[in-house]
Parts: structure tokens; sequence; C-alpha cells
């Protein structure tokens, strides 16, 4: 048998390296039992840092986040900005001036179709479509005068998740992989937990690296699908791939990547690549439990609402959420609502009906996750994030539609750092701009880099001749909801 380790056993005229990993790779995970030991056996002389799990500028009140995005569009005047003038002039017509609606003519005033009670200590307003959610919001601080640049679904998506309007940006989970490091080795730093239905608008693009080292991209978890992460074992009729196999063709990938990479330092991809690998191989122990929600209790599966069909998707990935923070994973992003026409919060056409359905199907859920965090102690050290990327208009989309409003929308923070039973900002009378105390993506961005311990001015990466952040030149820290 030839010798792995023995390179001038193996003819590589007219193999290049591209064909060689086509022919030898058994599974995506399989691919890094090699550097996995190369890694163990130097990991003394790589300098350790662990002030980076504390904050890079300051002290850090947080040390994961868990990103509740719901995409298409959350009516503000339907969910947590009561609008009593609105019930008034129900049916008027108002002139908001040369601004119009994105894909119709604006019809006349519509007032929420659902109750609207107040709850708590903090008197906080919220409608019918969230009864669950209503029970929390002494702990949640609630930012009520958010404001787009657009209201346009793709770049405002592209806005509030990276900043910028055009595509090829990093996401926040990435600033904060690059930022501050993993936490732990065997999980991705930064995950992405997709409605079952679909990716949203601008599909991966609103979770990439942009132009940061490949490697704090998102990593991509359906847990629905027979394989949530795919690629990550080797196929089940690769009966040829054998331990032994596997880790002499490992050993000699691991010579050629190092080999390759010598004359192309500068060229980040390999050297992503190969860390995704060393990744993957630790993932196929620690992935599988993680991901084990036969682990939970029954209790703690009816209580997330996971038995149910309305709440069954969006409750797996909440407690998925939560049992992936319990295990170090840094920056958690959990959507609602797949891209396109239907199945999300882009309730252009019946408000009462649409809005109610897929409220419904993250008002338990989300609930949930606020009280299992709470009672394991992870509100500590974790921040919860709720958004969406602009509002809707008070006036009609045909019969019962509103239309997209960058103008104002609602965001909430719950966790660690954050003064619960707060608001910050206003909307005008009719929920159609924000008036006081407005706030924008970059303000989100900044407060939670700060409570990371980031200064989101200093946070920086040379690209094209310029020191790119996430918060480009704009963002302020929203001291008013910090306790």
């Amino acid at each position: 048998m030839r010798n792995f380790n023995d390179t001038t056993a193996w003819d590589f005229a007219g193999c290049s390296r591209r064909s060689f990993l086509s022919r030898v790779g058994g599974g995506f995970g399989s691919l890094a039992a090699a550097d996995l030991l190369l890694r163990e056996a130097t990991a003394n002389e790589v300098p350790q840092r662990p002030e980076l799990n504390g904050g890079l500028h300051h002290p850090a009140k947080v040390r994961r986040v868990i990103q509740l995005f719901m995409n298409g569009g959350v009516s503000q005047m339907d969910t947590f900005d009561y609008k009593p003038e609105l019930h008034k002039r129900h049916g008027e017509k108002q002139d908001f001036g040369i601004k119009t609606a994105v894909t119709s003519d604006p019809g006349a005033l519509m007032k929420s179709p659902f109750e609207f009670q107040q709850h708590g200590d903090c008197g906080r307003w919220v409608s019918s479509v969230f009864p669950q959610m209503a029970k929390h919001v002494d702990d949640l601080a609630f930012l009520m005068a958010m404001k787009s640049q657009t209201n346009v679904h793709g770049p405002a998506s592209y806005l509030q998740n990276t900043g910028f309007l055009n595509p090829g940006f990093p996401s926040m989970g990435a600033w904060l992989s690059y930022g501050l490091g993993r936490l732990t080795d065997n999980l991705p730093t930064f995950v992405v937990l997709p409605d079952h239905r679909g990716l949203p608008y601008n599909n991966s693009g609103n979770f990439s690296a942009g132009f940061l080292p490949a490697s704090h991209a998102a990593t991509i978890i359906k847990p629905e699908s027979q394989q949530p992460i795919p690629n990550l074992f080797p196929p089940e009729d690769a009966s040829a791939i054998t331990a032994t196999s596997e880790k002499a063709g490992l050993e000699l990938i691991d010579q050629l990547n190092r080999r390759h990479q010598e004359s192309r330092a500068s060229d980040l991809r390999l050297q992503a690549r190969m860390e995704s690998f060393e990744l993957a191989a630790r993932m196929q122990l620690s992935a599988p439990e993680a991901l084990d929600l036969k682990q939970e209790t029954a209790a703690t599966l009816e209580r997330y609402g996971i038995k149910e069909e309305a709440t069954a998707p969006f409750a797996r990935n909440c407690l998925l959420a939560r049992r992936l923070i319990e295990r170090n994973v840094r920056f958690v992003q959990v959507w609602s609502g797949a891209g396109g026409a239907s199945n999300n919060w882009d309730n252009h056409n019946d408000i009462p009906n649409e809005l109610a359905t897929i409220a419904r199907s993250v008002d338990q859920p989300i609930s949930a996750l606020l009280s299992d965090l709470k009672e394991r102690g992870l509100l500590e050290d974790t921040l919860v994030i709720w958004t969406t990327e602009f509002g809707r208009m008070p006036f009609t989309q045909g019969a019962t539609g509103r239309d997209h409003n960058g103008g104002t929308f609602v965001s909430w923070l719950a966790g660690a750092g954050i003064k619960g039973g707060t608001s910050f900002g206003q909307s005008d009378d009719f929920a159609y701009e924000a008036a006081t105390d407005i706030t924008t993506g970059y303000d989100l961005h900044a407060t939670v880099l700060h409570l990371m311990g980031i200064d989101h001015e200093q946070l920086t990466f040379r690209h094209n001749g310029l020191d790119r952040r996430l918060t480009d030149v704009h963002g302020h820290v929203i001291k008013d909801v910090l306790s």
C-alpha cells in the first residue's frame, strides 16, 4: 500500500488540485481530520485572547445574541403602535403630501381591526394579535420611531442587516464573528434558521460575510430538512470510505492545501474553506446533539408550541436558538417569513386575516423563548432583538391591506444590558412618520455592538481603500434603553 505521506509515491502530472479534491473527499465534514490534528498539536502556539469574549473596547454586557427577524414589513399600527387618531378618522382621506404608497394609490385611513390593551406595569399598548408576547412588556425596551431609508424590501432588508442598501456588505453576525471570535470550537459562531418555507428577500445576501473573510459568513441550518446541514456527513452509499482511508487521504489534502496557500497568502477563500472543514469535522459530533429536540421535555415542547401545526415551524427554530446559544453559538438569527408575495409579513391585501395568521405563528414561540431564557439565567448575558425591515401605511391598499412604509416601524430589545418596560421615540398621530427620538438600523447596530463591548466606530475592515464598518458613517448608541 502506498504511503499517503510520501508525495513522491503519487503522480500529480495532469491532476489539478481541484480534480484531486473532487476524487478524494467523502463528505464536507470529513475533510477536516488532518487539519484538526494539526490544530490540536499546535494549540499551545496560538496566542489565546480571552478578552475577545468580554469585549474589544470596553467591558461587554452581552456575549450572545438571538435576532428574531420578521420578514416583509410588520404593520406597526396593528401590533405595538396604538393610534387613537386612526380610530377617530377611520374612512377619511388624508393628504400626506408628495410621498405616496409604493405599489398602490393611497386609500382611506384605516383603523386597526385589532383591539389594543395596555399591559404590564409599564402600560405598554399591544394589540390582540400578540396576547402571549404582551405578557413580557416589562422586560422589553421598545424603539417606537425606527425609520428606514427605503420602502423596497430588498434594499431595506440589506440595510437592516448589513447597514447598506446594496449587496456585498457583511451582516451584523459576520461583523461580530470577525470582531469577537468564537465562544466554542464545536459549533459555528453565526447561525441562521430561515423560515421553513424558504429564504427571505435577498436570500443569503442578508447574512453573508461580504468582503470579510468568508469564514465569518452564516451557517444556514434547516431543521425541517432531512439534512439540516448539507454535506456534513459522507453519503450513505459511500461504503468505500473508511476511517483509515479517510485519514490518509485527508493528510495529503492538507499538504496540498497548505502548499497551494503558501503562494496565495492574500487569497482568504482557501483559508476559510480549510477552517470550515475543521469546523465541520467537529460538528459531526456536536451538531446532531445540539439539534436533537428529543432531549427536551414534553412540557417544553408544548410550551413553545411545537405540537401545534400553526406554531410548530417557528417554535422549533426558537427552541433550537435557545439550545444553540446554550452551547455558545454567538449569534443566532431566526427568520419569520419567506421571500415573495405571500407567507410573510408583507400584508398588502388583507390585514385582518394575513397579519393575524402570521402573528399567531410567532406569538407563543417568542413568549416561550423569553420565559425559557429568563428561567435558565441566559438573559443575564444574552440579547434578544425583534425587528423587521420597515412598517406599513396608515391608509388602505385595496379594501383592507396596507402598503410599504419606510417612514416608521417598531423594534424591541430584551435581555442583558436592557432596561425593561421602557420605550424610546414616537411616531406621528397616524404612525405614518417617525416624529421624535428617531432611530435607524445604524443606531440599532451601534447599540448591539456597544452591549458586546465594541465601539462601532472602531471596528473596521480595510476594503478598496476605505475603512468600512457596520454603521458606515452613521449610528449612535441608544442609551435611553440601556440599564
